[in-house]
């Protein structure tokens, strides 16, 4: 069977990596430290796979901007200090190997730093499976279509013959920004409601039925 796309891109934390329980407890812990109202886990979660700065902005409306990195120290100490608990979604390292198999470009679009995305594929051992990866601290972060375009730039690879993957509203107005197609995943961190207002290609519920679907529409 022919296949339908060139590259296929995933967001990280929520889609591929189990973490977002940690990010919102991480989140909440920086508040706490500052000694501001932490976020309510709905408005944690929400941020998740948008830019640090961007995310603190969002989670904490009306905190001063001045604050901001400060937070984001406070973020980053908890998550490092914690991030070996986490590890991939069940299922995901065989979806990887069966997509690379069939000789897909493979790639990651995330809010992640380079720093914490680089420790995150080191901790799961897959340095290597991936042909690229873009970071919200070296080009633009969610829903700005650059990192996705860079992507695809890098890869001679046409919009329509490119998938996104993610698990929040901003990895699909990213695709859709791009004009790319998209697939979401409702186990990371936005409700699948919210999901099916941008009309993505499939709504999955869990890892199997994404690899399934992968593995004869891909």
């Amino acid at each position: 069977m022919p296949q339908r796309f060139d590259l296929i891109v995933f967001d990280w934390d929520g889609t591929l990596y189990d973490s977002t329980a940690l990010i919102v407890r991480c989140m909440q812990a920086a508040a706490a430290d500052l000694g501001l109202e932490p976020p309510s886990r709905e408005r944690a979660s929400y941020v998740i796979g948008m830019g640090l700065i961007d995310a603190l902005a969002h989670a904490l409306p009306g905190l001063d901007p001045s604050r901001y990195p400060a937070l984001g120290q406070r973020y980053r100490h908890h998550y490092f200090a914690s991030a070996h608990e986490v590890t991939l979604f069940d299922g995901v390292p065989e979806l990887l190997r069966e997509l690379k198999a069939r000789h897909h470009w493979l790639a990651v679009a995330t809010g992640k730093s380079r720093r914490g995305l680089d420790e995150a594929l080191r901790a799961v051992d897959m340095t290597t499976l991936f042909d690229g990866t873009r970071t919200a601290d070296e080009t633009a972060g969610k829903p700005d279509p650059r990192m996705l375009l860079e992507l695809m730039r890098e890869f001679g690879a046409e919009p329509e013959r490119t998938l996104m993957i993610g698990d929040t509203t901003h990895d699909l107005q990213l695709a859709r920004n791009a004009g790319c197609p998209a697939v979401a995943v409702t186990y990371g961190a936005h409700e699948h409601e919210s999901l099916r207002d941008f009309a993505p290609l499939l709504v999955a519920h869990d890892v199997p039925t994404l690899r399934e679907w992968l593995a004869t529409h891909a």
